[in-house]
């Protein structure tokens, strides 16, 4: 075996060659960070899930980039050949980058991915960095103030979803009886800055640094692995989690593909020396002040404080969810809604965003070319979310997310200490379950001006679990009372979702026997946030017009059905529903 060391002095690196393995890390007092009961391949690597597997895009050659006495960058590469790659090997060219600096005490690491017009159909769903830590040393992973803990080893229980496991003989005692799950430990795109591992023997941290999330799919709200239970740390580039088939992660032949995935500790530096990594000097950004403008709420122009506001790949109002192939660049608004949004890869982009309180998404009619060394200001922008008419109810707060709703207590035997902030509740193991015992008889009834969301609103509209794997689709009543009904006006029923899973979802007014219900949202959604314990997956609104004829002065009744039943994790989460009456 061949291999290519890089010492610094603080930090040891060995590298397979010409494969790209990352073998070994050398720190302190410890020989080797990566476990050295894994193959050579199963230590430091990336990989790919793609049609065919797995492919950990072992390379064929390695090039020295640059060696000065203050870095050393190394280039891994291996071009895809159609006649000895098709069908064991994902059709791109790989140029896995590793550099180590004087007086750093660690790695970085980027990787340039690109497709030729001609390479075959290719589906990729994931592709990540993977770390395979030494188990017996790093047992305390950390993500966040909040969310550390020490690790279990051990044998445990598969529970009714597969990725979870009942601890029944942990290395630690004190792990006795609670659940172990890796998509309790997901974070969002936005906060997944630092992650890692802890080796108390030693006093050494293995830490995953990522200052920029331009190169993650979905926007800043996507969701993403960071760590398994045994030692592993993770970064991830593409995930299809919490979003399935409806993020883009298929390519076609004919259509030209180059990406660079980062994985570095500060933004953006200028040592890297790809021609496809630009530096500080090479990018743009632009600026502005987006207001919003809602008549019904305010007669005056709001500043939209908090908004989230973003660059990303030409497309429809909301687009950014599901742009899985292009960069992505965000900011928030501060609270006269100012942005800037700096450091941008020149590219061809429109300008999106959404804002806390409001419906709907919002997009610039204005192709959005960035230069190097541009600065734009677009002034102000106003957005106009949808609404016809006065609010006669609503239900819920307009932030993509079913946080605001009732989240029960998990079942004493299913609980993750990992998970025991409120705000982290959500992430307990089984609470879809929870419905059943809650509603025991009779499904949810909501009463406007008598009930509390945060009390009375199950966070997930999920079946009803009668035991031996049936399951039965509910029915959800939301009664209010009309003191005036204009019988020739329309109305409106804002639907906005939070998350679907292979979900239907049925409206009906006052009748909850008719055969066909008024609207149905016919099939939606792969995103499964309720089995992976997220509070979201993707956003959806639907604007419902409905005549004033399907009302009553008086007691009214809407009814919600979820009509699929195949298993308990098939679901739709809410985000916030209002009844507007008709324009004033």
């Amino acid at each position: 075996m061949e291999t290519v060391v890089i010492d610094n002095g603080l930090v040891q690196v060995t590298i397979e060659n010409p494969s790209g393995y990352l073998i070994g890390i050398k720190y302190k007092g410890v020989d080797n960070v990566l476990e050295y009961r894994h193959k050579n391949h199963d230590k430091g690597y990336w990989d790919i899930v793609w049609d065919r597997g797995v492919d950990k895009i072992e390379t064929k050659m390695v090039k020295v980039i640059t060696q000065t006495d203050d870095l050393i960058e190394l280039s891994f590469t291996k071009t895809w050949n159609f006649t000895t790659d098709y069908s064991n090997s994902v059709p791109l060219n790989i140029d896995k980058r590793f550099i180590v600096r004087r007086g750093v005490p660690g790695l970085y690491m980027y990787g340039i991915f690109e497709r030729q017009e001609d390479f075959p159909d290719a589906h990729m769903n994931h592709i990540r960095i993977a770390f395979k830590l030494k188990e017996d040393k790093f047992r305390f992973m950390v993500l966040s103030d909040t969310r550390q803990r020490i690790m279990p080893s051990g044998g445990g229980n598969r529970l009714a979803f597969k990725e979870a496991a009942l601890l029944t003989n942990p290395s630690d005692p004190q792990l006795r009886g609670e659940v172990e799950d890796k998509y309790q430990y997901a974070t969002e795109n936005k906060d997944n800055k630092l992650h890692g591992w802890i080796s108390e023997d030693d006093t050494v941290g293995f830490w995953i640094i990522t200052a920029s999330d331009e190169f993650r799919i979905g926007g800043p709200h996507k969701q993403g692995l960071t760590s398994h239970p045994t030692a592993t740390a993770l970064s991830m580039f593409v995930t299809a989690h919490y979003a399935g088939k409806d993020i883009d992660t298929t390519y076609k032949k004919g259509e030209h593909w180059k990406k660079l995935n980062e994985e570095i500790e500060s933004w953006p530096y200028n040592f890297t020396r790809s021609e496809d990594f630009p530096h500080a000097e090479q990018r743009g950004e632009v600026s502005g002040q987006l207001l919003v403008r809602d008549r019904y709420m305010d007669k005056e122009l709001m500043q939209a404080q908090s908004a989230f506001v973003g660059l990303a790949g030409p497309g429809d109002a909301g687009s950014w969810q599901q742009d899985g192939k292009g960069y992505q660049f965000w900011t928030q608004t501060d609270k006269n809604g100012g942005f800037n949004i700096k450091n941008v890869r020149p590219g061809g982009y429109n300008l999106y965003a959404w804002i806390h309180g409001f419906i709907g998404d919002y997009k610039l009619d204005l192709n959005i070319t960035i230069l190097p060394g541009n600065k734009i200001n677009l002034g102000n922008l106003i957005y106009d979310p949808p609404r016809n008419g006065p609010t006669l109810w609503e239900i819920g707060i307009p932030d993509r997310t079913a946080a605001e709703f009732f989240i029960p207590d998990p079942y004493p035997t299913f609980v993750n200490s990992l998970c025991l902030d409120e705000s982290d509740k959500y992430k307990q193991y089984g609470l879809w379950e929870r419905y059943s015992d809650i509603y025991r008889h009779d499904d949810l009834v909501y009463t406007v001006g008598a009930s509390n969301y945060s009390r009375d609103w199950f966070y997930a509209h999920v079946p009803r679990n009668l035991g031996n794997s049936t399951n039965r689709p509910t029915t959800w009543q939301i009664k209010y009372n009309l003191e005036d009904v204009s019988m020739t006006g329309n109305y409106t029923l804002r639907l906005a979702l939070a998350a679907a899973s292979y979900a239907e979802l049925q409206v009906r007014f006052n009748n909850p026997d008719a055969i066909r219900p008024y609207f149905t949202t016919r099939r939606i959604g792969y995103d499964n946030a309720v089995a992976r314990h997220g509070i979201h997956g993707l956003y959806r609104l639907y604007s419902i017009n409905v005549p004033g004829n399907r009302f009553q002065k008086g007691d009214n009744t809407i009814f919600l059905t979820q009509t699929r039943q195949e298993s308990s994790y098939v679901a739709v989460m809410y985000d916030y529903i209002r009844l507007e009456g008709p324009s004033v």
